[in-house]
């Protein structure tokens, strides 16, 4: 009876042994990050002012609902992210990748199954005699040792994809966030363009009719009259491309949102038709170009994807040694169902199987070069997606003080405006100055006035642009300074 269980300590020993070779590390290369494509600080001159690279505080850190000051646009974004489709579709993602890495990792484990099955034949006796069998027992089918860490390889390389993707999904958050406010304030811009034109129009309207009466009497020529006109029609389109526009950002808007408009949200979008300067913060922390690579997600993306080609080179290395399968069961047999578990009725099987690759028409060795092509392929995107980021966020600092420049001259031009616009509306009453003049002077404020919501837009916007492209929006709460709760990239 002794001998029995030495025999299975044995084979349990070398099972263990077994499951330690199976541990041993990869043939993937050892993964060394590549040296950063950019400069080491943001541009400097003219379009940038005193802006400065500190590395004491960054964007990614400032929640959205700090950064927006707008309680309306809250509540937009928090709709967008719990309905968007975009944003459900790359959590789903997420999870599918979740499940690969899973299905890979389970490789380096065996699969032991139980089973039990009963045969009974019947064959002319000078065939064969009649038989019946029973066995009960468990099984390992094909374990193949991973000697060479070929699986754990490709292990690796399925956990770094799943990383990538989710990292794609923090991604779709932040611009998702971008475009909500954008389409927020485009379509604020819209409102607010549409009543201005609304006004020019029954301005228009005013100055259409007195011009007609004044033709009437011979005071002045129909030429007048028909550049008074042109203005009127001129005004009209505007009101009628406005209402066009603004209908437009609101579908769009609903797109984002993953749902209709509420009625109150309605009400409240309808309200907005001003395009205020403080919608959202002024002065973003640029922090430091080295900073991109850990705040933003496309890169830390693009780096696990690069990780995934480095550990694929492994798998194709191992893939030259020999694979060495283990199949094997034990359990209890018997030719009668009495007897199955009856003492002496033990059975068991073991059957290793090795594979030498010797000719494969160099199939192996292509696929090496394949898995190496790859790894620089994914470099040159890695950092291409660095290089992206630096421009990204160069173009918005050059953005943050070169529009707080534009909008001032803008908020003159267009004070200017209006004081010639009723300094010209009072001299032509006074008979001093012509019809056309005073045509020139509403021309002149109304195109000001359109600058100037433009030029605001557009600051507004740059901000946003500057904001995402800092990595800022992952969060909708601010990070406190010295908290190491931003995203962090996985070694």
């Amino acid at each position: 009876m002794i001998a029995p269980y030495k025999q299975r300590g044995a084979r349990f020993a070398a099972l263990l042994a077994s499951v330690a070779l199976a541990g041993c590390a990869t043939m993937a290369p050892k993964y060394e990050r590549p040296v950063t494509p950019v400069s080491e600080s943001f541009p400097v001159g003219a379009a940038y002012g005193d802006v400065a690279s500190t590395g004491e505080e960054s964007a990614a850190d400032i929640g959205w609902k700090d950064f927006f000051a707008d309680p309306l646009l809250h509540q937009l974004v928090e709709k967008s992210l719990t309905n968007n489709r975009d944003l459900r579709v790359a959590a789903l993602n997420v999870e599918a990748a979740r499940a690969r890495y899973r299905v890979q990792r389970s490789e380096l484990l065996p699969t032991l199954s139980v089973g039990a099955e009963g045969t009974a034949q019947k064959l002319p006796s000078d065939l064969f005699y009649n038989r019946r069998q029973y066995q009960v027992g468990a099984a390992v089918s094909a374990w193949e040792l991973d000697l060479w860490g070929r699986i754990r390889s490709l292990s690796d390389q399925a956990r770094e994809a799943y990383f990538a993707v989710e990292e794609n999904r923090t991604a779709a958050q932040l611009s998702l966030v971008a475009e909500v406010a954008n389409a927020y304030l485009t379509l604020r811009a819209d409102q607010a363009m549409l009543r201005l034109s609304q006004d020019t129009l029954a301005t228009q309207k005013t100055s259409y009719d007195l011009t007609n009466q004044l033709v009437e009497v011979g005071n002045i020529a129909k030429l007048d009259l028909r550049r008074t006109e042109v203005a009127l029609r001129t005004a009209e389109a505007d009101v009628a491309t406005y209402t066009r526009l603004a209908a437009q950002d609101r579908n769009a808007l609903a797109l984002l949102l993953g749902e209709p408009l509420s009625p109150d949200l309605a009400t409240q979008l309808d309200n907005a038709t001003t395009l205020p300067d403080g919608i959202v913060t002024s002065k973003i922390p640029a922090g430091l170009p080295s900073d991109l690579l850990t705040r933003r997600p496309d890169i830390r993306a693009a780096e696990h994807s690069l990780k995934g080609a480095n550990a694929s080179i492994g798998a194709a290395r191992a893939a030259f040694f020999p694979t060495i399968t283990l199949t094997g069961s034990g359990g209890t047999a018997s030719s009668s169902l009495d007897d199955l578990f009856t003492s002496g009725s033990g059975a068991w099987s073991f059957m290793p199987r090795i594979n030498l690759p010797i000719f494969n028409g160099g199939a192996l060795r292509a696929n090496l070069e394949q898995a190496k092509v790859q790894k620089s392929i994914e470099i040159a995107t890695y950092e291409k997606a660095i290089q992206t980021a630096f421009r990204e966020v160069s173009d918005g600092l050059a953005g943050q003080r070169t529009f707080d420049d534009q909008i001032k001259a803008e908020q003159s031009r267009e004070a200017a405006s209006g004081a010639a616009y009723k300094l010209s509306e009072q001299r032509f009453k006074e008979g001093e100055d012509s019809n056309l003049a005073l045509l020139d002077a509403q021309r002149a404020h109304y195109g000001s006035q359109q600058a100037l919501v433009r030029a605001r837009l557009a600051r507004l916007s740059n901000l946003i642009n500057l904001y995402k492209a800092l990595g800022g929006g992952w969060t909708a709460q601010s990070i406190a300074a010295g908290l190491d709760q931003a995203p962090s990239t996985r070694q």
